[in-house]
């Protein structure tokens, strides 16, 4: 090695500028020391404390596969042939881990211990002897100062010897202290070196030692298991890679085939509605009332389940229950904020949901697949075939028949020289299904090939202008809308029932039998289903107001009396067996048919409220109609007695006037023939006794009668 440059010693009492030059450039050479020395040690505390993580997280990562066999993965079976390599990777990696600990504690000892030793203790070492040196030269000046001054002139004994004992001291604690600055200096030359060398050294004979473990631990059999663990990854990896080519594949086959599927309402003839489905699931909004008259809708993912419509929102884990659609009622209705609505009500009518579809194609499904549901058609082996043939039974049933609604002409309020209605209904008829669906016989009920009526057909203002003008001739008041002001007061005013209902027409179709409440039960089941086959959206809201005289379909705008049913045409009213809110009555009328037969038409309704008591109300209303009827009669016929006696007292009266007439005439004719001069001259007439006291009989037994009379 070199000869290492030093700081003379000998040289420090003088203290010369040479000496202090030269110092200057060792004092520059151990502050470049100290901070390279602060760099390197910053490097090695990074590579020992990396060295210390290592061996944290090998530790860790052996511990964690360890546990591999202890996890459940949801989607992870019992894998041996994994949990057994993990295991084999668990017990070399705890070798290498404790391999690495080994490494780290021979950094501390080899690498970070000589370097640390050197920071802490020789560098600043050298920074508190400058201080030291530089504080002590400072006050040597400061006493040679002192002493060059001292007067020749006033010289003090005592004075001179305290400044040269203050030179003394201060030259000698000067002398002392550049000394062992100097030695500290000229020793930083050697400790540089080792301090540089021996962090090295250690590092190295650490890292040979941790090799060395390795090679001992990683054997040719860990070479073997690693090389077949190797084959396995590729192999995994050419798997993956297969898959993701079909997946991709798939991905541009769906996208083409999904094209026509992102529009929200895709066009029904590219996509054409299935009407078989007894299964089906997706996303539909639902309305929930937030107050008496606001609502909100939440969008939820709807699905069917057996007989249940369940909802599961985004999150949930499983669905709810939303209700029972066995045997329900579903229909479209319009909603004033949402397109593509349906209403779902329960068999009892305690409940019932409105949703939202997002096309009029997934709407029409929904209606279709709920109404196979509720006909229970899932419980049969072939569901869907069922389904289809019944649909298409109904379907090819459906005929259109415009005479259908000239049947009901008579039904509406009355008038002269009433011109037909040029507005149309929309109309259908519904066959009979197969005998396995339905337990009654059909024929028995409806007639075969039964149009269905869905609409009311609303008289037109301008219908009623004849009738203005035949019933404007005299005094008497027209209704603007129609309908005479004594009518009105015929069937409103003096009637003592008078109960008002909103109800919605659903359709009225002809029937046969009208002794039994099936016919009702059977016309509302094919109502309900032609309904929901056909889509038809539409129900006419209406006032029913029952009174004594009959039933009246308001309109509830304009008040125009829609349709009349008599009360005494009305054979049977009732509500559904389990849908209370379900209601009909069959009216029948006398000369319906070429052949003079009756006709018997089912008129079916749902009610805001129970249809209980809207049945209620026609039973009192024909109970009361009944016995007024009946007092009608008894009073009627009490005044055909009253008229008979009064018309006999006349006659007996008129009787009694005539004899008396004939009586006073034969009196006068004899009075005149019997001679009396004081008649003669005073014109008096003396009647005799006899004469006064018929006249008096025959005056009291005159008023006699008119009392009795």
């Amino acid at each position: 090695m070199p000869g290492i440059d030093k700081l003379p010693i000998e040289e420090t009492l003088e203290d010369s500028p040479q000496t202090r030059s030269l110092l200057g450039v060792f004092e520059e050479d151990a502050a470049a020391i100290s901070s390279y020395t602060h760099q390197l040690f910053q490097a090695m505390q990074r590579i020992y404390d990396a060295q210390n993580e290592l061996s944290a997280a090998t530790h860790l990562t052996s511990k964690l596969l360890k546990e591999y066999e202890k996890q459940r993965f949801p989607l992870g079976g019992d894998d041996e042939v994994m949990s057994s390599t993990l295991q084999q990777f668990a017990k070399v990696i705890d070798e290498l881990s404790s391999c690495h600990a080994v490494l780290s504690t021979q950094l501390a000892d080899a690498m970070m211990f000589p370097i640390t030793q050197f920071k802490e203790r020789d560098l600043k070492e050298i920074l508190t002897l400058k201080e030291v040196f530089q504080i002590a030269s400072d006050d040597h000046d400061v006493a040679i100062n002192r002493y060059s001054r001292l007067s020749k002139r006033r010289d003090n004994e005592k004075v001179r010897s305290e400044v040269m004992e203050d030179v003394y001291t201060s030259r000698k604690k000067q002398h002392q202290t550049t000394m062992h600055y100097f030695t500290a200096l000229n020793t930083l030359q050697y400790k540089k070196k080792i301090a540089l060398l021996e962090p090295l050294l250690g590092y190295m004979q650490a890292q040979i030692s941790f090799f060395k473990l390795g090679s001992e631990n990683l054997t040719q059999q860990w070479e073997d298991f690693l090389s077949t663990i190797g084959t396995s990854v590729q192999n995994v990896r050419r798997e993956m890679d297969g898959e993701v080519d079909v997946m991709q594949q798939t991905i541009q086959d769906l996208e083409e085939a999904s094209d026509i599927l992102y529009m929200p309402d895709p066009d029904p003839t590219k996509i054409p509605v299935n009407r078989n489905l007894t299964r089906k699931a997706g996303y539909l909004n639902t309305r929930n009332k937030t107050g008496l008259v606001s609502s909100s809708w939440d969008r939820q993912y709807f699905f069917s389940q057996g007989g249940n419509l369940m909802s599961q929102a985004r999150g949930d884990v499983a669905g709810g229950l939303v209700m029972d659609i066995d045997n329900c009622s579903v229909m479209a209705v319009d909603c004033e904020d949402r397109r593509f609505c349906f209403q779902i009500t329960s068999f009892d009518g305690k409940k019932a949901a409105i949703l939202q579809a997002e096309s009029r194609k997934d709407c029409e499904e929904w209606i279709a697949t709920i109404n196979n549901i509720s006909k229970r058609i899932y419980l049969s082996e072939n569901p869907e075939e069922i389904a289809a043939r019944v649909n298409q039974s109904a379907l090819e049933a459906v005929t259109p028949s415009p005479s259908f609604q000239q049947r009901h002409e008579s039904l509406r309020p009355s008038s002269q020289g009433r011109p037909k209605a040029t507005r149309t209904s929309s109309q259908s008829s519904l066959g009979s299904e197969s005998p396995a669906l339905s337990s009654l016989s059909l024929d028995a009920l409806v007639a075969p090939d039964t149009p269905i009526q869905f609409d009311i057909i609303s008289p037109v203002s301008e219908e009623y202008a004849g009738q203005a003008k035949s019933a404007g001739q005299g005094s008497r008041r027209t209704n603007p809308f129609g309908e005479s002001g004594e009518t009105q007061s015929e069937d409103s005013e003096d009637s003592i029932l008078h109960q008002l209902y909103i109800v919605r027409f659903l359709g009225c179709m002809e029937v046969r039998a009208s002794e039994s409440a099936d016919v009702i039960y059977e016309t509302m089941r094919q109502i309900l289903a032609a309904r929901a086959i056909h889509n038809i959206f539409r129900m006419t809201e209406s006032h029913l107001l029952v009174t004594c005289e009959c039933l009246k379909l308001i309109d509830p705008q304009t008040q125009v009396t829609r349709l009349r049913f008599p009360l005494s045409s009305i054979v049977l009213v009732a509500t559904h067996q389990e849908n209370k809110r379900l209601f009909g009555f069959v009216l029948q009328t006398a000369g319906g048919r070429a052949d003079g037969q009756p006709v018997s038409v089912c008129y079916i309704f749902e009610s805001n409220n129970d249809g209980e008591k809207i049945c209620d109300s026609v039973g009192l209303a024909k109970q009361i109609a009944f016995h007024s009827e009946m007092d009608r009669r008894a009073s009627e016929k009490q005044k055909e007695l009253d008229k008979a006696k009064e018309k006999q007292q006349e006659e007996l009266s008129k009787q009694k006037q005539i004899e008396k007439d004939l009586e006073e005439q034969s009196r006068l004719i004899a009075a005149s023939s019997r001679p009396n001069p004081a008649a003669a001259d005073g014109q008096v007439l003396v009647l005799s006794n006899s004469q006064s006291e018929d006249s008096d009989a025959g005056e009291e037994g005159r008023k006699k009668e008119e009392s009795d009379a």
